[in-house]
């Protein structure tokens, strides 16, 4: 059982996790809500990922086919790597809709992997690009996946990702019907990839994410599904013009905000953020709403 911690260590996390502070400083921070019993290096457990906690569908589900691939992008940083999941009934003639799995701020962690299998077993094709691969890939570990996540070009991270998107729907193997989900980081490539394919695009899903600009709302032809965490106050309050630019441009959408729910709630190997009922929910919501929308 994962002890509570205050909402204020819990904001300190997430400020050093988007880059606003070192690993010392966050440290230090630390220290000031290690009393009453609870100490700093059990904070810190709580915080920092857990993979092994976190694994729903393990890598060698016998329910899946799942390969390391290397994706063209001439107008990125030349290519991106991922892993791409199928379902292993699926036979060779097997057309199946797609969805692309972006991750946080980290790179491709187990975790961002992890969904991906998920959306497998839903009897989807997934596939999780590393934005991290012009940088060698994730390392492997959180804290170098973030520092070398702000080593990459970003513009040329979002043309790969564009290039991943485009890619999964053009695949033989594909039916042409795609959908985007992502996480933090994710989450707004989600909202921009709505944006930028258009009809291209049949459903997005983001959690966490920057919304679109109001200007470039009306260029969305996705369908839309918001998930956000009532504290990540943020995002919360930007939400109501995203959502009335999208009313406003008879774009299909939804959204919800999650009772007790954080940043980063949906991240089941942080357990300090994660919020199981929301989690729990936010994700059947995404695979139905991928279910009427990609698969329909």
């Amino acid at each position: 059982m994962v002890q509570k911690l205050p909402q204020p260590v819990i904001d300190l996390y997430n400020v050093y996790i988007h880059g606003g502070m070192d690993r010392r400083e966050f440290l230090d921070g630390v220290q000031k809500f290690a009393v009453g019993g609870l100490t700093a290096a059990a904070i810190v457990d709580a915080l920092m990922p857990n993979y092994a906690l976190g694994q729903v569908v393990p890598p060698n589900d016998s329910r899946l086919k799942t390969e390391r691939v290397t994706v063209p992008s001439p107008q990125g940083n030349g290519e991106i790597k991922g892993l791409l999941v199928r379902p292993a009934s699926a036979t060779a003639t097997t057309k199946l809709p797609g969805i692309l799995v972006v991750h946080e701020n980290r790179g491709l962690n187990p975790h961002i992997e992890d969904i991906a299998r998920r959306f497998g077993i839903a009897n989807f094709m997934a596939f999780a690009p590393d934005g991290l691969t012009s940088v060698g890939g994730y390392p492997g570990d959180d804290d170098r996946g973030g520092t070398m996540f702000r080593q990459v070009d970003g513009a040329k991270m979002r043309e790969d990702l564009f290039a991943a998107a485009m890619w999964l729907k053009n695949r033989p193997d594909s039916t042409g019907k795609i959908g985007v989900t992502g996480f933090c980081f994710g989450g707004g490539i989600a909202n921009a990839l709505a944006v930028r394919m258009g009809a291209d695009l049949a459903a997005a899903a983001p959690f966490y994410g920057q919304a679109a600009p109001t200007a470039d709302v009306p260029k969305i032809k996705a369908a839309i599904l918001v998930h956000h965490g009532a504290t990540d106050t943020g995002l919360v309050n930007a939400w109501p013009a995203y959502e009335a630019a999208m009313k406003a441009a008879g774009v299909t959408y939804e959204g919800h905000i999650y009772p007790g729910a954080g940043h980063g709630f949906n991240n089941d190997a942080t357990p300090a953020r994660y919020n199981e009922a929301a989690s729990k929910q936010a994700m059947d919501r995404t695979i139905a709403w991928f279910n009427k929308y990609v698969r329909g």
